[in-house]
């Protein structure tokens, strides 16, 4: 029997189409030999619903329309899952939205058209509904689309549901409703390149009564509520095999840990164990982390 979803995605789902490189990464006028290459879904959305869903947890997602060309795969794959995907408009007269990823260890290169679809002024994404999130416990939503990313944040706050996003900015409605922003290394490039991380962390935290994290790849990182003193952690060593998925799979422990009434240390000890574990494996969809794998991960090192 389907389980009822326990939390409502809302966010970037496609169908990404990657390509791990054996021998470096690419150079300039140099042949590069594909190790492995997989058509699968991704995006910020498509695969915090694939971890989610291997920690056992019953999810609802929305957003991205789906075309002609990523449905079949995107079903297919989700067949089995306890992702529901209802409320999803899938299109008849274009083939979707892809993207494409080349990975070698540390370093990827994402490529894809989303400059140009947001610049056409048309939209390509759902509506959220309060019916869609009526009953689930907690949502994390991408803040990409606009009027809809906050129609979705405000109808959580309306109903009392906790939300994570991702890079959202200290003066953003966004990280002032959000119950955890996850601000990772390029979005604080971007937005705050003349600041220290510390000085960053401050700016959030004057903001919202919520938990802002900043990741910084393999450097520590920070975390805070509104008043208190910064916190530092540092990340998992694992042996990479590629980084795609890190940040997403860290959004999904985050809210595993919401779920579970995790207090603040615990919840981004989790979801950096998540994150260690998915940048250990590839392709991430097909090996997402396991609650088991996780919780041995974390008995490695003590709090």
């Amino acid at each position: 029997m389907e389980k009822k979803p326990e939390v409502y995605l809302f966010g970037q789902i496609l169908g990404t189409h990657s390509f791990l490189l054996r021998d470096g990464f690419l150079q300039p006028d140099e042949y590069a030999e594909i190790g492995e290459k997989y058509f699968l879904p991704g995006g910020e959305t498509g695969t915090a619903a694939t971890v989610l869903d291997s920690l056992g947890v019953p999810v609802r997602m929305d957003g991205t329309w789906i075309g002609t060309e990523v449905a079949p795969m995107l079903k297919a794959f989700y067949e089995n899952k306890q992702v529901d995907l209802s409320r999803l408009r899938f299109m008849e007269d274009d083939p979707g939205i892809m993207d494409y990823v080349v990975i070698a260890g540390l370093v990827r290169s994402p490529m894809g058209r989303f400059q140009t679809l947001f610049a056409s002024g048309k939209r390509w994404w759902s509506i959220p509904s309060e019916e869609d999130i009526e009953g689930v416990r907690v949502a994390a939503i991408d803040p990409f689309f606009g009027e809809e990313t906050l129609a979705a944040a405000r109808i959580c706050r309306k109903l009392s549901i906790p939300y994570v996003t991702i890079d959202s900015r200290h003066d953003s409605e966004l990280h002032i409703g959000a119950e955890v922003n996850v601000v990772s290394k390029e979005c604080t490039s971007e937005h705050y390149s003349d600041k220290t991380p510390e000085e960053i962390m401050k700016l959030m935290q004057a903001e919202t009564d919520g938990l802002t994290i900043i990741t910084q790849g393999a450097g520590d990182m920070l975390y805070a509520r509104r008043g208190e003193e910064i916190h530092r952690m540092k990340p998992f060593p694992v042996e990479v095999r590629s980084t795609l998925g890190a940040g997403d799979t860290f959004k999904a422990g985050c809210v595993y840990g919401l779920l579970h009434g995790m207090n603040d240390e615990e919840l981004v000890r989790f979801a950096s164990a998540c994150s260690a574990v998915a940048i250990s494996r590839f392709p991430l969809p097909l090996n997402p982390p396991k609650l088991p794998e996780v919780q041995v991960l974390l008995g490695q090192t003590a709090l």
